[in-house]
């Protein structure tokens, strides 16, 4: 995939752009293979937790949206991995992972932009997550949460 200099990955192909519809930025905190998982504050990127499962893929967030945890809307990037802060603008989403993050939904947009893709490693992984989440939250928080991977939906991909 080519960069630009200033580190920016050029924007996903659209065809057929309309009056009216608008490009999502897509905001990178988390490469692919990484066993940290980061949050964007005021002071940059800051370690959130480390995982035993290293990101299968790129992890990010919309800039400019809020979901229901109060965060904005996390996004899964499939393709190669992307540094952190890298920025992505599309016009719509392949898919969603539906997850429950304690008690609360807190679904994973899809963005599929190039290679392997396999909607059952991406279960697998989900799966193992909310069992880590619910531990993550048994040791850090004292409390017992419910976390739960709750399927995939795709759309066709190209």
């Amino acid at each position: 995939m080519e960069k630009h200099k200033d580190g920016k990955i050029p924007d996903k192909a659209i065809s057929g752009l309309q009056a009216g519809q608008f490009l999502m930025k897509i905001i990178i905190e988390t490469p692919k293979y990484s066993f940290w998982k980061y949050c964007r504050t005021e002071k940059g990127y800051e370690r959130a937790f480390f995982s035993p499962l290293p990101t299968i893929f790129n992890y990010g967030f919309v800039e400019g949206t809020e979901s229901a945890d109060g965060m904005e809307e996390d996004v899964v990037v499939l393709g190669p991995r992307l540094p952190r802060g890298s920025t992505l603008k599309i016009e719509t989403f392949d898919g969603i992972v539906k997850f429950l993050d304690d008690s609360i939904r807190d679904d994973k947009k899809i963005v599929y932009i190039s290679g392997f893709r396999s909607p059952i490693l991406l279960a697998y992984y989900f799966r193992l997550y909310a069992l880590f989440k619910v531990f993550l939250y048994a040791f850090r928080e004292r409390k017992i949460a419910t976390c739960r991977f709750e399927g995939i939906v795709l759309r066709k991909l190209h």
